[in-house]
């Protein structure tokens, strides 16, 4: 595993203990299919929800959560909706975002609700 996967993995599991710290139910993790892959698929209650996790070891090039562009939440939306396909449909669902900053200041953690 290389370091930027390293990092990238510690994201997500600080991410995913972020999302159960909220009261979330994992359901889902690193789901594949042939369009792509959703990082966290959870439960907030009776809503379904579709994590996509950004992890930087500094601002730098710019806050994790830029990368969520246009773009990237049509593909997040078809996840959603390939997961849903290959699961049985949903009552409700939603496409949250969880950026995870691990730099020399230690590490913040913002979830957004909601990005597309």
């Amino acid at each position: 595993m290389t370091r930027t996967q390293a990092l990238g993995r510690s994201g997500e599991d600080l991410a995913v203990d972020h999302l159960e710290a909220q009261g979330y139910t994992i359901l889902d993790r690193n789901w594949r299919c042939p369009i792509g892959e959703v990082d966290v698929v959870a439960r907030d209650g009776a809503t379904t929800v579709f994590v996509e996790v950004k992890t930087r070891s500094g601002v730098g090039f710019g806050h994790p959560l830029e990368a969520i562009t246009p773009v990237k939440r049509a593909r997040l939306r078809r996840l959603a909706a390939a997961w849903c396909e290959a699961h049985g449909p949903v009552d409700r669902l939603r496409v949250d975002a969880v950026s995870v900053v691990a730099d020399r200041d230690g590490i913040a953690v913002e979830h957004v609700r909601q990005v597309c």
